[in-house]
């Protein structure tokens, strides 16, 4: 097996392997690699270790060296200049009035190459800006544009939790995260109660996501008829998945009902289909029904365009393209009369891309 290293360039950000050679590395060693756009200046956050070829995307680039005072005096000032680059990018934005937010300016350490990170609601044409910008610095110029999770993870920020943000500290990567997660967990459907600061769902409901599956399992749903320890007959009316505990209406011998509340080891249970609503339960408003209709297809629409955003794209450090499928969603197909011996077609996957 081979032998690798897990370097990562950005505080947040991805980590990638390198061969070690015959470098000794350690925790948060500082090394010079390289890469598709140059030579780069990172940090050693997973030591020297043997993992399978196949968890290996790309052939092995190796470590060039540990990072000496100089490198780290040369990267101190990259920082310096990162900052300056920043501030001369806003002012030709504002000059060529262009419908763009500058997220982050970014030097390789070969200085190379100079990128400059931001969003925007649609495509920009910023060739005259590339040219203002490359007369400037003297240097390659490259404008990538970023969706708004990614912008969250480079600004950082504090959660509603009270935490710094997932993305701009733990997470490597993103997760798929969608609405049915919400769901599961039992969490309210309102866009603004379950999106995180960048807009788009929290990263936070993958995280229980495991949790919520494995305790979900052997529990019984809303509607299904159960006999408590005392013989009664009882129909159930919420579960509580992580206390593990049954909410049923029991049915007492002088046709009274009682709301009652009992551990799932406890209590046996039956699915009943077709049942009708019981008396206990009462209805729903039509305006409120609504209002949820109208929330949950902004919700929809949330997750199509984080599923547009996280597009296939080539890897800015390996260059390699991610093997991302998208959900491609498809209306039924009305028969007409003479499609009755026809067979079926299945709904395909298209492959996200830009």
């Amino acid at each position: 097996m081979p032998t690798v290293t897990g370097v990562k360039f950005r505080s947040p950000g991805k980590v990638y392997y390198f061969a070690p050679g015959e470098l000794t590395l350690h925790y948060n060693d500082h090394v010079i690699v390289e890469t598709i756009r140059g030579i780069e200046y990172g940090t050693v956050v997973l030591p020297t270790r043997e993992v399978e070829e196949e968890n290996l995307a790309a052939p092995l680039r190796e470590v060039i060296r540990i990072a000496t005072e100089e490198d780290e005096a040369h990267e101190a000032e990259n920082r310096e200049k990162e900052r300056a680059a920043y501030a001369v990018c806003l002012e030709k934005i504002r000059a060529h009035n262009l419908e763009m937010k500058l997220v982050s300016a970014e030097y390789t350490f070969d200085n190379n190459k100079l990128l400059f990170y931001f969003t925007a609601d649609g495509r920009v044409d910023f060739r005259e800006l590339v040219k203002d910008l490359a007369g400037v610095f003297r240097t390659r110029i490259e404008l990538r544009q970023i969706g708004v999770r990614d912008e969250t993870r480079i600004l950082g920020g504090m959660g509603c939790c009270g935490r710094q943000l997932c993305c701009a500290s733990f997470l490597h990567e993103f997760e798929p995260v969608s609405i049915r997660m919400a769901k599961e967990q039992n969490l309210s459907l309102n866009p603004t109660k379950i999106s995180g600061t960048c807009g788009r769902l929290m990263c936070c409901l993958k995280n229980e996501q495991e949790a919520y599956e494995y305790l979900s399992r052997g529990l019984p749903r809303k509607g299904d008829t159960a006999v408590t320890p005392d013989g009664l007959n009882a129909e159930v009316q919420s579960v509580n998945i992580l206390r593990q505990l049954v909410r049923v209406v029991v049915q007492l011998e002088n046709e009274e009902k009682e709301l009652r509340e009992y551990p799932v080891s406890e209590i046996r249970f039956t699915p009943k289909k077709g049942r009708k609503k019981p008396e206990a339960i009462q209805e729903i408003p039509e305006e409120e029904v609504k209002e949820a209709e109208e929330e949950l297809q902004i919700l929809e629409e949330i997750e199509e365009e984080e599923e547009a955003e996280e597009a296939a794209a080539p890897d800015e450090i390996t260059g390699e393209k991610p093997n991302k499928k998208r959900r491609r969603r498809h209306k039924p197909r009305r028969k007409n009369k003479g499609d009755a011996d026809r067979p079926e077609k299945n709904d395909g996957e298209n492959k996200a891309g830009e």
